[in-house]
């Protein structure tokens, strides 16, 4: 049985959330915890975080049922574009540049091996 976790409106971009998922795609649990908690890019916390989430759905789908036992993997992980804060930056000669803040939404996807 499969549990999902979901991360709404992460303001970072898309392409750079999307680098830390196909590191962790297809992992065990237990290495892709720990590969994300000692991973520099700071999308990593979060990322862990969902994780850990995503296990806890699990152990409640699951009752009795141990996370450790069950050998549970990242089945699947997409992250698509969230909203966009559109802003204005200065630009020479009384112009404005437009700054398009992005964020992103994360669905992780965990179950058991067999």
């Amino acid at each position: 049985m499969e549990a999902v976790a979901k991360l709404r409106n992460y303001p970072t971009g898309p392409r750079k959330m999307r680098l830390l998922a196909d590191v962790v795609r297809g992992m065990e649990v237990e290495k892709a915890l720990a590969i994300l908690e000692h991973h520099p890019q700071h999308n990593a916390k979060p990322l862990a975080k969902l994780l850990k989430s995503a296990i806890n759905n699990w152990e409640q789908k699951n009752e009795g049922g141990s996370a450790a036992d069950a050998g549970l993997v990242v089945k699947t992980i997409f992250v698509d574009g969230g909203r966009v804060l559109k802003r204005m930056r200065p630009a020479p000669q009384g112009r404005g540049y437009r700054v398009r803040k992005r964020s992103n939404h994360v669905t992780l996807i965990v179950d058991s091996k067999n």
